[in-house]
């Protein structure tokens, strides 16, 4: 049925589920659409309410929780459409997605063009694809069935399919690390050092994937991210920098879906990774880009080989999508910085800021490197300079204040807070760390509540090569809720050799 008659027509109910980004549509099991239509759980549909239509999942429910004549949207769809209760809705059949015959083809191995890719993800940014769809798409295209060719591809794609800033000027730097490495929060830090030497840098980050914490859940903590197009451009015309969630515009809004499904399958294939990072740096309107690719054992990236192959690729693609690309491969072995988990690794980020005297240098020494290889690549200073610069603008405290600038500009700066409830965790034996498991311990800040609880996570207290006492605190786990810090418990009572290891 294509038509809006009133057969087709239903009242809306709001019901309160939260579904995140998935728009979900729920009706009776006896209701008369379902029964005429044919209708059945997770079928596709178009919901159109007031002259706006958005595609949506159908669930079925036995009981009284909708009356006859109702149906109800899940709260993402009702943040989308914006109905009042009771307002009438009328449901369509879904074509069939014509692009998940490319999908398919690429499933058995065929190489797809660039026409195929814009059709994929034209149809993946419009909600045409369901989550079943995405996640046969994120499948298609892991491990090494993306050539070179085509993870270019599927950048343009990407990069046409949302929104594109122009800031007007010749040199937009932007970073990126490939993550993997708990604690490593340097994006506030050198958005900071650069803005203050004057270069524009307007990041856009994401929430966790799959660790503990991103760089929006940690910038949160300290001010808002949730910021439209037009504010991004506000702030970083007035301040030259911001850190802002990326979910929230329309930069490369394909992206975003698929971000969603490999969170919940817990993968991030390579080609995907290159693609979501290059075309939402160019939609930024980035020009100089410098990706931090650490490696280690238990990091995202686990040896030197893999790391170079992924560099040449970053910049290959980089210069075909009009990036100017450079590339570190650093040290992946252990966390960096002391706190696993949003506020926490925030509490770094601003004893970094603020100069503290207990401030991890680590963290500290990682940030600057970065934020010296942006100023090089943007060509503020000689080659081998930046990295002084930089740590210049931390000392005499200007990356502080154009920070507290930039959050002030996103709407105020406010103190991060750790979780009211914590616990030690303390060597058994003596012994000299010999590795920390990124993996495990990342695992482990997630069962405390990271990085939904932003309070929730990590202190960690001891780094490779350092000599413990039995009894002396190696980290300390902190939650929100009993329930939460019990789960880490029963996981740490089963890998807390594995943990870090003491010999």
């Amino acid at each position: 049925m294509n038509d809006q008659s009133p057969t087709n027509t239903l009242k809306l109910r709001r019901l309160g589920v939260d579904t995140r980004q998935e728009f979900v549509v729920y009706m009776r099991a006896n209701c008369h659409i379902c029964i005429s239509e044919g209708f059945e759980a997770l079928t596709r549909l178009q919901v159109t309410v007031n002259g706006q239509t958005i595609i949506a999942t159908l669930n079925v429910l036995h009981g009284d929780l909708l009356l006859d004549g109702e149906a109800g949207l899940s709260e993402s769809a009702w943040k989308v459409l914006h109905p009042e209760p009771g307002d009438i809705a009328f449901f369509n059949h879904l074509q069939p997605v014509s692009s998940m015959s490319l999908v398919r083809a690429k499933m058995y191995g065929h190489r797809l063009d660039d026409e195929a890719f814009s059709e994929i993800i034209a149809d993946i940014s419009a909600g045409r694809y369901s989550d079943v769809e995405l996640a046969a798409f994120i499948t298609a295209c892991t491990g090494d069935r993306l050539e070179l060719k085509e993870v270019v591809s599927l950048t343009k794609a990407m990069i046409r399919a949302g929104e594109n800033l122009d800031w007007d000027q010749n040199i937009v730097v932007d970073k990126h690390c490939v993550g993997g490495l708990p604690g490593n929060r340097t994006t506030p830090i050198v958005v900071a050092i650069v803005a203050a030497a004057g270069l524009t840098i307007p990041k856009t980050s994401s929430r966790a994937i799959t660790s503990p914490a991103g760089t929006a859940d940690t910038m949160e903590t300290m001010a808002p991210v949730q910021l439209s197009l037009q504010q991004i451009r506000e702030v970083v015309q007035k301040e030259g920098g911001c850190v802002a969630w990326g979910g929230a515009v329309q930069l490369s809004p394909a992206d975003d879906r698929l971000i969603r499904i490999e969170k919940a399958l817990d993968i991030d294939s390579e080609g995907q990774m290159i693609a979501s990072v290059l075309s939402k740096k160019a939609a930024a309107g980035a020009t100089h880009v410098v990706i931090d690719i650490p490696v280690g054992t238990s990091a995202k990236i686990r040896n030197q080989q893999e790391a170079v192959r992924l560099k040449e690729y970053f910049r290959q693609i980089g210069r075909q999508v009009g990036l100017q690309v450079e590339v570190m491969i650093t040290d992946g072995s252990q966390p960096v910085g002391r706190g696993i988990g949003p506020a926490l690794e925030a509490m770094d980020v601003l004893a970094v800021l603020r100069q503290n005297p207990d401030r991890p240098a680590d963290l500290e020494q990682r940030s600057v490197s970065i934020a010296g290889s942006l100023l090089e690549l943007a060509g503020r200073t000689g080659a081998g300079n930046g990295r002084e610069i930089a740590q210049g603008l931390l000392v005499r405290g200007k990356a502080w204040e154009k920070f507290k600038a930039i959050c002030e500009a996103q709407g105020g700066f406010r103190e991060p807070q750790s979780g009211h409830l914590q616990e030690s965790v303390v060597a058994s034996v003596d012994g000299k760390v010999r590795s920390i498991d990124n993996r495990r311990l990342a695992r482990l800040a997630k069962l405390l509540g990271a990085p939904l609880r932003k309070g929730a996570g990590i202190l960690l207290q001891c780094k490779i090569g350092q000599r413990l006492k039995s009894g002396q605190t190696m980290f300390v786990m902190y939650a929100e809720t009993p329930g939460e810090l019990a789960y880490a418990k029963l996981y740490l009572q089963r890998e807390f050799d594995f943990i870090i290891n003491l010999k």
